[in-house]
C-alpha cells in the first residue's frame, strides 16, 4: 500500500448532504469539571464562558464552557453516581465524547445521516432561552463517541439554552494563540479502521484524501494504520488509527487497553505562531514529547527553506515536515490524564494539508520512550 494525498476532495457534480461549518465544540466527560476547567485555562489559555448545573436546572451533572478564539471546549461532570456520564468515566477516565459539528440544519444532518444507516444518539431538539432558539442532534460513532449537530443561526447567546454566562473576575488568563480545532483523531480496534472509513464516507459524505500503512508509520518495535477523512468542503477531518502487527505494543494497543475501547486519541489545535504557542503552554506546565536533538541534524535537507529560525525549532522540540503544498510545524503533548489516553497536538500550516508522514518514525519513537517508561510496550 502507499501513501496517497488528495488535497480537493470536490467532485465534479458532488452533492455534500452533510454541509459542515467547522467543529462547534468539543466536549469531555471528565472526574470533576471545575478543576478540569481551571487546568485547561491556567495551562492552555481558555476563557471562562459558560456554566450549566443545579443552579440553572440541570439537576444530575455539571458543565463549564471555555472557549480561546474559535475553540471551544465543554468539561462535563456527574453530580451522582449511576448515570450514563459516570459510567464513561469509570470506564475510559476522562475523555471524549463529544465532538461536536457546526450546520446550518440539524434536523437534516441527523436524518440524512440516520437514514444512511447512522444510529441515532439524539433526535432533533430545539432548546430555546431568551437569545433564540438553538437546535441540535446527534449521532453515534466508534466506541462511545458521538457526533453532535448543532444549528446556531437563530440564536444569538454566548453558547446554548440551559447555560448561563460564567466567568472569574480574579482569574482571567491570557491566550496562548490556539485559534481553532484543525482535526481530530481516533483510535479504533483491529481491523476496524476500513468499516470506519466506509461508515464516514457512506453516512456522513466524508473522502479518504491520505492513507498511511504500516510501512509508513513504523518503528523497530510497533506499527498502526491510518486514514485521514475528510468532510465534502474540507471543513472537517477525521484521521482514523487502527493497531498493526509488530514486535511489541503499539501506542494505539496501549490507548485501547487504557481506554477500555475505542475514542478519540487527540485533537489537533491550530495556531499561526507555534514558536510562541508552545513556549508559553510550557510556562504554564505542559508537558511535550521530546524528539532526539539529532532529528534537526539534517531537518532542512528534508523539508527544504522554512521561515523559522532553527534553534528556537530545536529547543523546543517543535517537528517540521513538507509535503506539495507547503510546509507545518507540530508538536505534540504528553497525555493530560493520568491513563496513557487523551492527549493535543499543537499545528501551525504554512500551506501544507498533510499531517507530518516525515515526522512519523521521530515522533512514535518519543511515544515508544514513554510507553517504556509505564511499562506499557
Amino acid at each position: 500500500m502507499s501513501t496517497t494525498l488528495k488535497t480537493d476532495v470536490k467532485q465534479t457534480g458532488f452533492v455534500d448532504f452533510l454541509p459542515l461549518e467547522g467543529t462547534d465544540y468539543v466536549e469531555l466527560y471528565v472526574g470533576n469539571a471545575k478543576q478540569a476547567a481551571h487546568y485547561y485555562m491556567s495551562a492552555f489559555g481558555f476563557q471562562a464562558l459558560a456554566y450549566a448545573g443545579p443552579e440553572t436546572g440541570m439537576k444530575d451533572k455539571a458543565s463549564y464552557a471555555i472557549r480561546q478564539h474559535k475553540l471551544t471546549l465543554v468539561l462535563t461532570t456527574p453530580i451522582r453516581p449511576g448515570n450514563p456520564i459516570a459510567d464513561h468515566i469509570y470506564k475510559h477516565g476522562d475523555g471524549v465524547k463529544a465532538l461536536s459539528l457546526r450546520v446550518n440544519d440539524a434536523a437534516s444532518a441527523w436524518k440524512e445521516t440516520t437514514k444512511r444507516g447512522a444510529k441515532s444518539y439524539m433526535e432533533p431538539l430545539a432548546l430555546k432561552d431568551e437569545d433564540g432558539e438553538l437546535v441540535m442532534s446527534g449521532i453515534e460513532v466508534y466506541g462511545e463517541t458521538v457526533h453532535l449537530f448543532i444549528e446556531r443561526k437563530n440564536y444569538r447567546g454566548a453558547f446554548m439554552p440551559g447555560y448561563r454566562p460564567w466567568s472569574n473576575p480574579h482569574f482571567q488568563p491570557t491566550s496562548t494563540g490556539l485559534l481553532y480545532v484543525d482535526h481530530c483523531v481516533g483510535n479504533v480496534g483491529w481491523n476496524q479502521m476500513d468499516p470506519w472509513v466506509k461508515f464516514y464516507e457512506e453516512v456522513m459524505g466524508f473522502k479518504n484524501i491520505l492513507t498511511f500503512d504500516d510501512e509508513d508509520i513504523s518503528t523497530e518495535y510497533s506499527a498502526l494504520m491510518s486514514k485521514v477523512m475528510s468532510s465534502g468542503n474540507g471543513f472537517v477531518k477525521f484521521p482514523i488509527n487502527e493497531p498493526a502487527e509488530g514486535k511489541k505494543k503499539s501506542q494505539v494497543e496501549e490507548y485501547l487497553e487504557f481506554y477500555n475501547g475505542e475514542g478519540v486519541q487527540h485533537v489537533a489545535m491550530a495556531t499561526d505562531n507555534i514558536v510562541k504557542t508552545v513556549r508559553e503552554l510550557m510556562s504554564r506546565g505542559v508537558e511535550f514529547l521530546k524528539v532526539p536533538t539529532a532529528y534537526y541534524d539534517d531537518l532542512l535537507d528534508r523539508v527544504g527553506h522554512i521561515d523559522e529560525d532553527l534553534e528556537p525549532l530545536k529547543e523546543l522540540g517543535i517537528l517540521v515536515d513538507r509535503d506539495n503544498e507547503g510546509y507545518l510545524l507540530q508538536l505534540f503533548s504528553k497525555p493530560v490524564e493520568d491513563r496513557p489516553t487523551l492527549f493535543f497536538e499543537i499545528i501551525q500550516r504554512k500551506g501544507a494539508k498533510s499531517f507530518g508522514k516525515g515526522n512519523f518514525k521521530a515522533l512514535f519513537e518519543a511515544i515508544e520512550r514513554e510507553q517504556e517508561a509505564r511499562g506499557n510496550l
